[in-house]
């Protein structure tokens, strides 16, 4: 996948970078759950691969959090609350084309 691709990433994955406040420890272990589950192709591992599931959950937000740290940028932090009446306005568009 090229960086040119990243808009076409699953909804459920929320940007974490850049926010103000920054992204808490709960949202980063959210989202690598969501990205290993898509990955993965399962939303529950059976008994047997729920080890591999974990470790990689813990992984990926590892990750992350390093990713986070590093990023730079000259941009003004995004108002979450914005971002998120953004987001909803987008659901409902989206809902509404879905009922017509």
């Amino acid at each position: 996948m090229s960086l040119t691709t990243l808009g076409d990433m699953c909804r459920n994955i929320r940007q974490l970078s850049n926010l103000d406040p920054p992204a808490t420890e709960h949202e980063i272990t959210d989202a690598a759950l969501q990205y290993v589950r898509k990955i993965a192709g399962t939303r529950a591992p059976s008994r047997v691969n729920q080890e591999a599931f974990a470790a990689a959950v813990s992984d990926v937000s590892e990750a992350t959090r390093t990713l986070l740290t590093a990023l730079y940028t000259t941009v003004p932090p995004r108002d979450r609350e914005l971002e998120a009446a953004k987001a909803k306005t987008r659901a409902a568009a989206r809902s509404a084309r879905q009922a017509s």
